[in-house]
């Protein structure tokens, strides 16, 4: 099989190429640092997995690839890689289009093997997380969703300019830089977004983001 590896650390991309390279079913054929270089490496080598770290650069993290990534090229299974053992991330990944999560600290075995469930089009989820998250997962996707007030008429005009920002990654000081304004502006009209759409955390902001299709790719 085909593998891309997507990670902003140099060490984990080889360290993790050197692994896999050495089974014989698998070849990593390229690696990328961010989440743009990533959708260009899948549209080039069409591989059967991109194994992809949650937390990049700003301008594309990995959730906002992901669900770019998994809607352009469907056949390409997404394994995330990450440091965060926390049920938040892992709904919102899966939600958007990726079919496997595992934690950075994994044993080698494991990660072998969470490339070759992905790969049959199974989802795999890292053993350390609970048996709970994954039914209380289900459970949620179940639901209808429902639905959200046009944030056209809820948020300002400055407001719709931030919370693009925000969802890309990009800290309260870029923000203010690059709209001009001070760093304790940005920080209110953050809290007035959070406030006004009823979002709890920084990746429900970016999911909100992605259905609403306020982030230009």
């Amino acid at each position: 099989m085909k593998i891309v590896i997507a990670d902003d650390h140099a060490v984990v991309r080889t360290g993790f190429s050197m692994i896999l390279n050495f089974q014989e079913d698998m070849e990593v054929v390229a690696t990328a640092a961010d989440g743009v270089e990533a959708y260009q490496k899948v549209m080039e080598y069409k591989p059967d997995v991109l194994i992809m770290d949650l937390s990049m650069p700003p301008g594309e993290s990995g959730l906002i690839a992901t669900s770019k990534i998994s809607e352009s090229f469907p056949e390409t299974k997404i394994l995330i890689l990450t440091m965060y053992d926390d049920e938040e991330y892992l709904f919102h990944v899966l939600r958007n289009g990726a079919k496997g999560y595992i934690l950075k600290n994994s044993p080698d075995e494991q990660l072998i093997l969470a490339v070759r469930t992905v790969y049959k089009g199974e989802t795999y989820i890292d053993m350390k997380l609970t048996t709970s998250l994954v039914n209380e997962f289900v459970n949620v996707s179940n639901q209808d969703e429902k639905a959200t007030n046009d944030p056209f008429k809820i948020l300002s005009k400055r407001e719709l300019e931030i919370l693009p920002l925000i969802a890309k990654g990009y800290g309260n000081k870029e923000i203010a830089e690059k709209l001009f304004v001070s760093v304790k502006t940005v920080e209110a009209h953050k809290t007035h977004i959070m406030t006004k759409l009823n979002l709890k955390s920084k990746p429900e902001l970016v999911e909100y983001a992605l259905k609403k299709k306020l982030l230009d790719f």
